[in-house]
């Protein structure tokens, strides 16, 4: 692919705070963005176009095609067949192949199954009749989670009994689903990679990953060494079904370190809440790194600026005025905050990296 010159446009999916934080890189490479979505939102800030639209919407998404030179997008919630017809009007990176895969449980489950990864007990469910057999199989406690539309801990529930199948079969909203078994974890971690269009990979340090109630609470770099022994095998993984999608941008793969290796959870085809040290904490960030893959760049290098990184999500009121003051004057530590008006309960407002060098 010849790069594209700066000054082209790139066209954006979604308007929240990865659409900003991509927009921000790609003026920093001297391109625009240009952001679809059904109303405006962080990203527009700092865009130089919208265009307004349902996200199955295919007249909106054609006319959003003739402003962008290509097309990305900041999550993978959405159709993938109006993807696929926006991709004969320009290209779409990473492809509407790998969204697919990635917006599924099943799919990707299995996807990364054929791959070699190793997973979690799991069994697809369709009703309450299947869910009480996938419990007979896999046992409690589990987890049971939609297979479409569920991110921060939302679509998912617990059963510690088999009598708990009915409330959580309900409090998912009786949608199709995968029981997944619990596993004996010592920590989460993820794997962050970019691929090229001439198929060259890099990959950041695999950051450890701490949640609160299904959200990402703190990421830190270097992860300890039960991480860090199960790297390679992770990053291999990765590598191979970015290769087998023929992956463009960044890719995402949770994983669990356990005692038996590296247990695959789950993968998103885009920038991550889990790379978002990589702003001030990387030589080349996961945004600009994506910019750099898509326009058919030459990638960065990703070898950390400190000794240790730390990423901190402000969620909620995390991200009032009042709470968030005395980190401007924190040596080392670097705010971001994404322009959201509403603060709300358990939503992503901001976060804090702090670098120590």
């Amino acid at each position: 692919m010849k790069p594209l010159p700066p000054g082209t446009t790139i066209g954006v999916i979604g308007s929240g705070q990865l659409g900003r934080m991509l927009s921000v890189a790609a003026a920093q490479l001297g391109y625009q963005t240009h952001i679809f979505a059904p109303q405006s939102g962080p990203a527009n800030d700092v865009s130089a176009g919208f265009t307004r639209g349902a996200y199955d919407d295919e007249e909106a998404l054609a006319v959003f095609a003739s402003h962008a030179d290509v097309v990305t997008y900041e999550f993978e919630n959405i159709p993938a067949g109006p993807i696929e017809a926006l991709s004969k009007h320009v290209p779409v990176h990473p492809s509407p192949a790998a969204l697919a895969v990635a917006q599924d449980r099943i799919a990707e489950k299995t996807f990364a199954e054929k791959a070699g990864g190793r997973t979690a007990p799991w069994r697809a469910v369709n009703g309450p009749r299947a869910l009480e057999e996938a419990i007979a199989e896999i046992g409690c406690p589990a987890i049971l989670k939609t297979t479409r539309f569920g991110y921060d801990g939302k679509g998912q529930a617990r059963l510690m009994t088999p009598e708990d199948a009915r409330h959580a079969w309900e409090a998912i909203g009786g949608r199709p689903a995968i029981l997944e078994g619990f596993v004996k974890f010592d920590a989460e971690f993820s794997i962050v990679l970019a691929r090229g269009t001439d198929g060259s990979i890099v990959t950041w340090p695999a950051p450890k990953n701490e949640h609160k109630d299904g959200i990402l609470s703190l990421s830190t770099v270097p992860a300890p060494k039960k991480i860090a022994a199960q790297h390679d095998e992770a990053v291999a993984l990765a590598s191979r079904i970015a290769q087998a999608l023929d992956h463009v941008g960044v890719l995402t793969l949770e994983f669990f370190a356990s005692a038996d290796g590296p247990i695959f959870n789950e993968m998103a085809p885009r920038v991550h809440n889990s790379g978002h040290w990589t702003i001030e904490g990387a030589v080349t960030s996961q945004f600009e790194n994506h910019v750099r893959a898509i326009c058919g760049l030459p990638l960065g290098p990703t070898a950390l600026t400190g000794r240790k990184v730390t990423m901190t999500n402000l969620i909620g009121e995390d991200a009032l005025p009042e709470n968030v003051a005395h980190l401007l004057a924190e040596p080392g530590a670097h705010l971001h905050l994404y322009g959201k008006h509403e603060v709300r309960e358990g939503r992503k407002m901001g976060h804090v990296t702090r670098v120590t060098r």
